[in-house]
């Protein structure tokens, strides 16, 4: 009994390995695809699921169905694909929330390990804009004000955990600051606080906060890219501004269970380009100030892994907690 139980357990990895063989050799896919996004509907994470679904729909012959699962910042949508059968039925589009929520709480999925990058899709920076009354023309002008008056300045975010709530954070710690974070259900909250004097400042993004800006509602000093924006060249990096080594970007990818078979990864990934490099896409994120990327998964796989382990290494530093 013994060995038979032996062979059988040393049989496992050649017939598992077998069934990956038998899931590359079929046609893909085989009944409708369910691509989740982990938050409501009407955003800008949804509508770009929905350019994907739309594209694979026609281009692959089944249909592509977009299924919003929000709640927990993201962790409930990301955790059904993570547990999802790896065969290329579940996808999930998603910004790097589901990331920066793992760094900050304890969620039942791992970022790196249950998903498997795809591709990214979009990215952008955010622009960091402040109330018009506050007197600051530039982030180092910001950080003097702070550590003139410490724990005073405060900044506005849509959620703790998320991109905005980290993103600033990291300039405080960078800049070796205190700021009070106030969080809001969302970043549509957040803009009336900072442009009525309630709040200092927030992050936002391009296709949002322009509007403001350019009524002068809002004050934009700086963008928080590694490099500044093609759309906002008048706008000069925070690392430009004294600061350094700061580079934060707002990104949107497409990912799958990890295991999902190479072959039905390599389809994906084809057709995902072609949607993304489709005129009017392309002209649509222009106009959003938005960057097409369509990097390999052998490209983005390690910057998802960077993003968790940079955001995981500042909650530590600074001992955020959700609150």
């Amino acid at each position: 009994m013994r060995n038979a139980q032996a062979i059988a357990f040393s049989l496992f990895p050649f017939a598992f390995s077998l069934g990956l063989a038998a899931a590359d050799a079929q046609p893909y896919p085989l009944r409708p695809v369910r691509i989740v996004v982990p938050v409501t509907a009407g955003g800008g994470v949804d509508a770009l699921a929905r350019i994907v679904a739309d594209h694979y729909s026609q281009a692959l012959g089944q249909r592509f169905i977009v299924d919003n699962r929000p709640g927990a910042g993201t962790s409930i949508g990301a955790e059904i694909v993570a547990r999802a059968v790896p065969d290329g039925h579940t996808l999930m589009v998603s910004s790097s929330s589901f990331v920066t929520n793992a760094a900050i709480q304890s969620v039942r999925y791992d970022p790196v390990g249950d998903f498997q990058p795809i591709t990214k899709l979009t990215t952008n920076p955010y622009i960091i804009v402040v109330t018009p009354s506050l007197p600051v023309a530039s982030v180092k002008d910001l950080i003097a004000l702070a550590k003139a008056q410490p724990g005073r300045l405060t900044y506005a975010s849509s959620g703790t955990g998320g991109i905005f709530h980290l993103g600033s954070e990291l300039l405080c710690v960078l800049a070796g600051v205190q700021m009070t974070h106030v969080p809001f259900k969302g970043v549509a909250e957040g803009y009336p606080a900072v442009i009525s004097g309630q709040v200092n400042w927030i992050f936002g993004s391009p296709i949002s906060a322009l509007p403001f800006i350019k009524a002068g509602r809002l004050k934009g000093i700086a963008v928080t890219g590694a490099a500044r924006s093609k759309w906002l060249p008048e706008l000069p990096t925070v690392a430009e501004s004294g600061l350094p080594g700061y580079a934060v970007d707002a990104w949107f990818g497409l990912f799958a269970p990890s295991r999902t078979p190479r072959a039905v990864l390599d389809r994906l990934h084809a057709e995902a380009g072609k949607a993304m490099r489709a005129p009017e896409v392309d002209r649509r994120m222009q106009a959003e100030a938005t960057e097409v990327v369509w990097n390999t998964p052998l490209e983005f796989a390690p910057q998802v892994k960077a993003e968790y382990e940079k955001w995981r290494g500042l909650v530590v530093k600074a001992g955020l907690k959700v609150q």
